[in-house]
């Protein structure tokens, strides 16, 4: 039969029983229709979860082709013997078999011998690269017999491919620097040529290889990234998404790619691809509605299905955010009800996590208390990395300041003085330098003296307080140094960009557990956020605002 028509009626079969018939009917055929067989038979029988019908692998028609394969590998065009290759590994076939050891002797002798077109040396790549521990030799040899030709005519299949292999080589401790910044320059000028698929790829071997000076072809892939969300598979994306975090990288217009493709695709989405979105945005404090709308309707819908790590990754940004979505009665149901049936399987840091998260936004875990303040749980915690650092026991401290402050009723064991800390670790959640200073500045004009004020003041109860001012009992200031006939206690808290979601007048969940807590202690909290005072442009206009703010009732 012509090769043409061979492929086209061979394309048109979709089950490998079809195929099988098919080869049975022909009574002779070249080694590249046998090889693009077996090629069409993997494409049909294997999916993410690998081969459909290992039972295949006894047909009588696929064991006279291997038999052939096998014994006449000399006699192979390169393109048959390289195609074989490629289609026996995805279909699993053991590479110990004398099959594979025949196939692998004869491309290695071919490589050696220089006689592979660029297109060949791909497909070999490609192979080597699919089978665990690849040899290095071989690898490095491709790398070599490729820049031989000019890297400028390179395929964006060739150019993942080498990336690929350097990614590997890379794994060995060998660092080809030179040709990666000559990989990186024709990438850059043809990246918008690369499929969902190549993008993603380049990109993970960028964060791999630690191409941290690549920022022009970095920048210029997320952004060519940004039109192919709808398209990545999910593997794709997560790669995508490491990439983003790896680099630093910030796109609005990402994120509004990802708001229109999560809440469509939640259902079908791998548990662990929507982890890595949620992940994505707590990191970069993009609290975006539509997507936590999404995943919290998943999470309703499928928590039972998920791992302990994923139901945590689902849950814990709703509370660093500070977000409730419009079905958290469902969501924290759900919630519940998982912890009630699997709370044993949880590892003790990943517990704890989950629910420091929840009484961030005021979702109390009560049943579950009584565990964690439990000494058992406890050397547990220390037992397993990062064991009782200071901010798992500041976690600690504020599961048990919030059960005393807003939950009277709990009546179960109690937080060991030795497991609480004395003050929150600030992090980088301390005030914003230039904010604060201005603010001070603005005090001094308004207070005229600065004992009147004291700035990020410790106070028994956890918490620092960024400024704090002390009134008598008619309402006149005293010395921040005063003890007695102290009435009330005013808190500033001098709130710059770091304490709200990106983009957003939306308190992070640790600042605003922190406000609760302070006013329920019986402090005055006056809360000045950076968007208000941005455009204040003098001392006066911005003592005038303090004095608004803080003294309300003698303003004007």
């Amino acid at each position: 039969m012509d090769e043409q028509l061979f492929f086209k009626k061979l394309n048109n079969l979709c089950t490998s029983k079809d195929i099988f018939y098919f080869l049975s009917s022909l009574e002779v055929m070249s080694d590249t229709m046998a090889a693009g067989a077996l090629q069409r038979i993997s494409e049909v029988e294997v999916d993410d979860n690998g081969l459909k019908n290992p039972a295949l692998l006894e047909n009588e028609v696929f064991r006279a082709l291997c038999f052939q394969f096998e014994f006449e590998s000399s006699k192979l065009s390169d393109t048959g013997l390289l195609t074989a290759l490629q289609a026996l590994i995805k279909l699993r076939i053991d590479p110990q078999s004398t099959l594979m050891t025949s196939l692998l002797s004869e491309s290695e002798e071919r490589l050696g011998r220089g006689q592979l077109t660029a297109e060949n040396l791909c497909s070999l790549g490609e192979s080597l690269l699919e089978l665990e521990g690849p040899s290095c030799v071989m690898l490095e040899q491709i790398v070599n017999h490729m820049q031989e030709r000019d890297i400028e005519r390179w395929s964006p299949r060739e150019i993942v491919m080498v990336y690929k292999i350097l990614q590997v080589t890379a794994r060995e401790g060998k660092q080809c620097q030179n040709l990666l910044n000559r990989l990186n320059s024709v990438t850059l000028r043809t990246f918008s040529q690369l499929s969902p698929k190549f993008a993603s790829v380049i990109l993970n071997s960028l964060v791999v290889l630690r191409q941290t000076r690549a920022v022009l072809l970095v920048t210029a892939l997320c952004k060519h990234s940004v039109k192919h969300v709808p398209y990545f598979t999910d593997h794709e994306l997560v790669n995508v998404l490491e990439a983003f975090l790896y680099f630093g990288q910030n796109l609005q217009i990402f994120t509004e790619a990802l708001e229109r493709h999560v809440p469509t695709s939640i259902l079908t989405m791998h548990p662990q691809t929507v982890s890595k979105v949620m992940h994505y945005c707590c990191k970069k404090m993009i609290l975006s509605k539509p997507i936590f709308d999404a995943v919290a309707e998943g999470f309703i819908s499928s928590a039972d299905r998920l791992t302990t790590d994923q139901i945590a990754a689902y849950i814990i940004p709703f509370g660093t955010l500070n977000y409730l979505p419009p079905s958290a009665s469902s969501l924290f149901r759900k919630l519940e009800a998982v912890l009630h049936t699997r709370l044993r399987h949880f590892q003790p840091h990943t517990l704890l996590n989950l629910l420091h998260s929840c009484v961030l936004i005021q979702r109390y875990p009560i049943n579950f208390l009584p565990k964690i303040f439990s000494p058992y749980f406890l050397q547990k915690l220390q037992a397993q990395p990062p064991g009782l650092n200071r901010v798992v026991m500041s976690q600690l401290t504020q599961l048990f300041l919030t059960v005393t402050l807003e939950c009277p009723f709990y009546e179960g064991p109690k937080l060991l003085s030795k497991y609480q800390v004395k003050a929150c670790p600030t992090l980088h959640r301390s005030p914003d330098v230039h904010l604060f200073k201005r603010v001070k500045t603005g005090l001094l004009y308004l207070l005229k003296k600065r004992i009147y004020f004291a700035s990020e003041v410790s106070t028994p109860y956890f918490y620092v307080v960024d400024i704090e001012i002390k009134l008598d009992e008619d309402g006149f200031v005293l010395p921040a140094a005063q003890l007695e006939e102290v009435h009330r206690r005013i808190a500033l808290c001098v709130d710059g960009q770091n304490r709200f979601c990106a983009h957003s007048h939306n308190l992070l969940g640790e600042e605003a557990i922190k406000q609760r807590h302070l006013q329920l202690l019986g402090y005055e909290v006056v809360q000045i956020p950076f968007f208000e005072i941005e455009n204040l442009q003098n001392t006066r206009k911005m003592a005038d605002y303090l004095h608004k703010k803080i003294f309300p009732c003698t303003y004007g």
